[in-house]
């Protein structure tokens, strides 16, 4: 396991002892609405925050193995919290906005809840209705705690307590932290999917340091991106999810230092300037958008600018299939700014949650000339399973296992994917390992459908292992279904497709069991169809009114067409007909889970009627085109 620590406490003690002296954990201060420089506390400072605060928490009526709820975004004592519970043998549960007010009032209940650290901002959303919580019993503030507050938690029957006043009772009166095990429970992390209520994923401290532990191991070895007391990492994704929670374990154990953004994404690339990391772990979905912004500002100015940037992406992708990230020319001339969108100082991208295509994977490391690696896992395997080699630039695989966990490929007969198949294996990924939980809280249905007799975690992806013993995903297993005549589809692989047309945004690709033709909603890439739209006399001047234009409509469908018969789809597997519309799915509209995967069900429903109208319209079309041929063939008889 990580640092040889078999408690995440005991990993956090190990940092402390490299770097007791040196920044740990630093925010910005606002002020007036405006962010200042980074202001930084030391590890020994931190790990006197986390023994008072630990201390004061042992004081309401908690013991091993009751659950803390954290409600906040990431900030220090969202980590200060992590700690102080695994001190005590508290089990952590994170709660966030987007999993919804129903799904929150169900893990507050299920997990018999009764504290809760919150932001002063989520506070309203628990007391509103307390009746829906009747577990809770203390909420502990991050702000302090205001007279209106004070009166609106009595009249809720909540005790509500100052996080720093927690922190001072703890000072006067420390207890030492009790001794807890590889095998305890750390944190419940739930998963919101795209069907039903969210499911908690029991781990402890052997799964996420196991996993940490793989990839500090991989690192020592020169195959994997390796930190030390020397990094720095800007903490944005949410520490509710268990990507950045590996993270911060990982940055924790070797004593580097963890700067907090803002709390506003939108304000980032102002925190990425001024903390300039070290490494950047992120998602596809920004690294997209950082990718899309480059070619647009690009695009913008034309002429020489436009040349050659061309030029040096060309050279630099050839340099690539040579194993070079850098360039000694095109490094100064071309790409020092989009290096220093990032802050100028970042080794190592590392990307995970969701697929990546392999055009961003090659623009990022010539770009950025850095390592980009892509991590493949899922929460229940602590969202690491798999990573790419440093030194390996091709793209489209993720890599080969973690030393922690095996992994198989099981045969799916009704997608015709064996391990048999030839040249490649084929079938669904299963992980086995130290890193893979122990179940779902309370769940034992939803468990025994994911972890099998013999310890096999079944993903629902579908992959291949390629000639050099790399992980390939083609195909997802859960989301298939099957047309009026047989075919099965995987509407993710050909989404995933779509997306590669220049005008598409987003794609939801929808079939009817009873109907033998799919149809798709589209969301077009508002800054290519922008220009198209003006230089082609598409009337309208936003997204919404170009959305309109059946010509626009019928371009888009064409090339998505055609970029789907470049890339191997069935004809069954082309959408008969697509519906344009202009707002993005989204966490925000319900649309998409908090990473970013598409909530089907909620989709169909949200876009029902214009699925309706395109299946009937097509229903139509074929029956007017049969009854046609029946006459003619009638005529000719």
């Amino acid at each position: 396991m990580a640092n040889g620590a078999h408690t995440l406490f005991l990993n956090f003690k190990k940092g402390v002892e490299i770097s007791a002296d040196k920044p740990c954990f630093g925010h910005r201060p606002m002020t007036n609405g405006v962010a200042g420089p980074f202001v930084w506390e030391t590890y020994q400072q931190v790990y006197d925050r986390v023994l008072n605060f630990a201390s004061a928490l042992s004081t309401l009526g908690l013991t091993k193995g009751s659950s803390v709820g954290i409600f906040c975004v990431n900030r220090p004592e969202w980590v200060i919290t992590e700690q102080a519970c695994n001190a005590f043998g508290f089990v952590t549960v994170p709660l966030y906005d987007t999993l919804g007010p129903e799904a929150i009032e169900f893990i507050i209940n299920e997990t018999k809840m009764s504290v809760a650290i919150v932001g002063n901002d989520k506070l309203g959303a628990l007391l509103k209705d307390k009746s829906k919580f009747p577990t809770i019993k203390t909420l502990i503030l991050l702000n302090g705690v205001s007279e209106e507050e004070k009166e609106k938690g009595g009249r809720a029957g909540v005790d509500l307590l100052a996080f720093s006043a927690l922190e001072q009772q703890g000072k006067e009166a420390r207890v030492e932290p009790i001794v807890t095990q590889a095998e305890d429970l750390v944190t419940i992390m739930y998963t919101s999917g795209t069907t039903g209520l969210p499911k908690g994923v029991l781990l402890c401290n052997q799964n996420i340091l196991s996993d940490v532990g793989a990839i500090e191991f991989l690192g020592s070895k020169g195959k994997c991106f390796y930190l030390t007391k020397d990094d720095l990492h800007l903490s944005y994704l949410p520490l509710a999810h268990v990507f950045e929670r590996m993270v911060v374990t990982y940055i924790l154990g070797v004593g580097g230092a963890v700067g907090f953004y803002q709390g506003n994404t939108q304000k980032l690339l102002d925190d990425i300037d001024v903390l300039k990391p070290t490494v950047f772990p992120s998602v596809p979905r920004l690294l997209n958008r950082v990718y899309d912004k480059v070619l647009a500002a690009v695009e913008l100015k034309g002429g020489v600018s436009s040349v050659l940037f061309n030029l040096a992406c060309d050279s630099k992708k050839a340099n690539l299939r040579d194993g070079y990230l850098t360039h000694w020319l095109w490094d100064r001339l071309v790409f020092g700014k989009v290096k220093a969108r990032l802050g100028g100082r970042v080794k190592a991208i590392i990307t995970a949650s969701a697929p990546i295509s392999p055009e961003v994977l090659d623009f990022l490391r010539f770009a950025f000339c850095c390592e980009v690696h892509e991590a493949y896992g899922q929460t229940e395997s602590c969202g690491g399973s798999t990573v790419t080699s440093l030194g390996d630039y091709e793209s489209g695989h993720v890599g080969a296992p973690f030393p922690c966990n095996e992994i198989k490929l099981v045969d799916v007969p009704e997608m015709n994917y064996t391990s048999k198949d030839l040249p490649y294996p084929r079938g669904e990924v299963c992980f086995r390992g130290a890193n893979v939980f122990k179940g779902y809280h309370n769940n034992e249905e939803k468990t025994a459908e994911a972890l099998d007799k013999d310890g096999w975690l079944h993903s629902g992806d579908v992959g291949l292992w390629d000639e050099k013993g790399r992980l390939r995903i083609i195909d997802r297993k859960k989301n298939i279904f099957k047309l009026a005549q047989g075919e099965y589809i995987a509407p993710e692989k050909i989404e995933n497709v779509y997306a590669k047309s220049k005008y598409v945004a987003q794609a939801f690709v929808y079939g009817d069991s009873l109907k033998a033709f799919l149809v798709g909603v589209i969301i077009p890439d508002e800054e290519v169809v922008g220009p198209y739209a003006q230089q082609n006399g598409i009337p309208g001047k936003n997204l919404e009114e170009w959305c309109r234009d059946p010509k626009l409509k019928e371009v888009i469908l064409q090339d998505m067409l055609k970029v789907g018969k470049e890339l191997g789809l069935k004809s069954f597997e082309q959408v008969k007909e697509i519906h344009l519309d202009q707002d993005l799915f989204s966490v925000e509209n319900n649309l998409l889970t908090p990473t970013f995967k598409l909530k089907r069900p909620q989709a169909k429903e949200h876009y029902q009627a214009q699925i309706t109208e395109m299946i009937e319209r097509i229903s139509k079309a074929e029956e007017a085109k049969e009854k046609k041929q029946h006459q003619e063939e009638e005529k000719k008889a």
